[in-house]
C-alpha cells in the first residue's frame, strides 16, 4: 500500500484532484478541488488513489465583504408606531 503523507497530491477515480490533509494506518482526509473534503478508510481507498505530480492548488483567500448600512438605535427608538 502506498503511504500518503500529509500535502501530498493525488488523484481518486470518482472525485479527481486533491491533496491529503491527513493520513495514518487506518484513515485518510482528501480536500478534493471540486468536491471538497472526504474521509476514507485507508485501505479501502488505497485502490482508488494514484499519486500525482501536480502543484497544489492556491489557498482561496476568503473575500473582505462590506458591511451592511445599520440604522443608529436612536433613530430606531425615534420611529412612531404603526397603529
Amino acid at each position: 500500500m502506498a503511504n500518503y503523507s500529509q500535502g501530498a497530491q493525488v488523484e481518486h477515480n470518482k472525485f479527481g484532484l486533491g491533496t491529503v490533509m491527513a493520513a495514518t494506518d487506518e484513515r485518510i482526509v482528501i480536500r478534493f478541488d471540486d468536491h471538497g473534503e472526504k474521509k476514507f478508510v485507508t485501505t479501502m481507498v488505497a485502490g482508488s488513489l494514484k499519486k500525482s505530480d501536480r502543484q497544489p492548488p492556491a489557498e482561496k483567500r476568503g473575500g473582505k465583504r462590506k458591511a451592511k448600512a445599520v440604522a443608529p438605535a436612536a433613530a430606531i427608538a425615534a420611529e412612531p408606531d404603526a397603529e
